[in-house]
């Protein structure tokens, strides 16, 4: 394994954060309407689930959702259902003051971020397809270790600064200006995810 591999690898990672999805939408959502601290937790949970999801992806997991696909569907379908929770609760909540949102504890950040990537599995699909193309197939234990170090290490510091950024009172203020509109949105997209996911029966 090279170093220009480690780099293609983050490159694909980044625009793959960058794309707007679950995830950055909540992280987002976490660091304008509740605070940096719950940002940065709930980012933390995100981080661990993707490097997971790249682990599993290293070990095989694709192959086993394809010789198994009932527990692909399974997971699929409780992830949709979650995000459409999600959503759901985002709505409702989309009309009350900032002032009332509530702060999330670590622990709940932390099982929310998780929950999130957990509700993709398709994310170690893609995890897998992005490997195949980057590194060779028999790479060590140490290297594996490597590489999903890597992953979570550039996920908390992407979430981090996104937390840091999108909490400061500038941000905050241009939230508060469309709030409903936003938090409508937000939920709209979660929701029409989560809705995809849920009818989408290929793998």
């Amino acid at each position: 394994m090279e170093l220009a591999q480690i780099l293609a690898f983050n490159a694909a990672l980044l625009v793959a954060l960058a794309s707007p999805g679950p995830a950055l939408l909540i992280l987002t959502q976490t660091a304008i309407s509740i605070d940096r601290r719950s940002a940065i937790w709930t980012g933390l949970g995100l981080a661990s689930m993707a490097a997971l999801w790249t682990l599993s992806a290293l070990l095989g997991l694709e192959l086993l959702f394809e010789l198994f696909p009932a527990a692909y569907l399974i997971l699929k379908t409780l992830g949709a259902l979650y995000l459409i929770w999600i959503a759901w609760g985002t709505w409702r909540a989309a009309r009350n003051p900032l002032a009332k949102a509530p702060r999330i504890a670590p622990g709940r950040a932390f099982r929310r971020g998780v929950m999130v990537n957990l509700a993709n599995p398709k994310s170690a699909l893609f995890a897998a397809g992005v490997l195949i193309v980057i590194f060779p197939p028999d790479l060590s234990a140490a290297q594996i270790a490597l590489v999903v170090a890597n992953h979570f290490g550039v996920e908390i510091m992407v979430y981090t600064l996104l937390a840091v950024a999108l909490s400061r009172p500038a941000a905050k203020r241009a939230y508060l200006t469309a709030k409903t509109h936003l938090d409508r949105l937000t939920a709209a997209v979660l929701g029409g995810l989560g809705l995809r996911l849920l009818l989408d029966r290929t793998p």
